[in-house]
């Protein structure tokens, strides 16, 4: 006996039908297979960790050009740094150079017309019957600079405002008064160039037959105050 379907389509329904039961199927029995919790847990943990790994490799990868980025500037900044480095460390040994030159400049400029005084002064507070033999200086030398490393030649530098060193001198001279020396003495005290004047030793000598009694004295000059100083205008006669 032969059967006619008279509705279009029930053939597809059925076949249709018959797919979504084999995928349902398929989908049960995965579900029966995992029915154990610690299957699903561990499945669970090995997803979060694929996607933790794939986070913190983006994010590494991230600092890592970042710090390459930085990593390229500053050694460019280094190379800029050390330049300028060279450049600062020329220009401070030039100042330094041009420091001590004017040192020795103001050193010569201070001293100029210290002897000058002196002797104006000694040849004024000479009393009579008295003579000199001679006039020295007598100021150490200067110490050399001691031996220091480069941190400390760093830090130390060239002082303009460096207190000079005191310069001392000696007079060796010969009286026939010995309260003449003691005038002598008190006037070079008095003086406002000249400072602690001492009587090193004196001594009774033969001097063209006659006994004088010869002295040496130790003093220092002293810089006075600007009241004691007085300029004159310098005139030039042309004819």
């Amino acid at each position: 006996m032969i059967e006619i379907n008279l509705l279009p389509g029930a053939g597809k329904k059925a076949r249709g039908a018959g797919a979504g039961a084999a995928v349902g199927a398929s989908f049960a029995s995965a579900a029966s297979k995992i029915k154990n919790p610690f299957t699903l847990l561990a499945t669970a943990s090995v997803v979060l960790s694929a996607g933790a790994i794939g986070m913190l490799t983006l994010q590494q990868q991230t600092k890592a050009d970042t710090l390459a980025t930085t990593e390229q500037k500053q050694v460019q900044d280094s190379t800029r740094y050390a330049s300028v480095l060279r450049e600062k460390k020329k220009a401070e040994t030039q100042r330094d150079s041009v420091m001590r030159q004017l040192n020795i400049i103001k050193t010569i400029d201070n001293n100029r017309f210290v002897w000058p005084h002196i002797m104006d002064e000694v040849s004024r507070a000479l009393p009579q019957y008295t003579w000199l033999v001679s006039i020295k200086e007598t100021t150490p030398p200067p110490a050399p600079p001691a031996a220091a490393d480069a941190k400390d030649k760093d830090k130390k530098k060239p002082d303009l405002d460096e207190a000079p060193q005191v310069m001392k001198f000696q007079i060796i001279g010969n009286t026939v008064d010995i309260q003449a020396l003691t005038r002598f003495m008190k006037l070079l005290e008095a003086s406002p160039f000249i400072q602690n004047v001492q009587l090193d030793n004196s001594a009774l000598v033969q001097a063209e037959g006659k006994e004088v009694t010869e002295f040496t004295l130790d003093a220092e000059y002293q810089r006075p105050d600007s009241t004691a100083i007085r300029t004159v205008p310098l005139t030039l006669q042309v004819r």
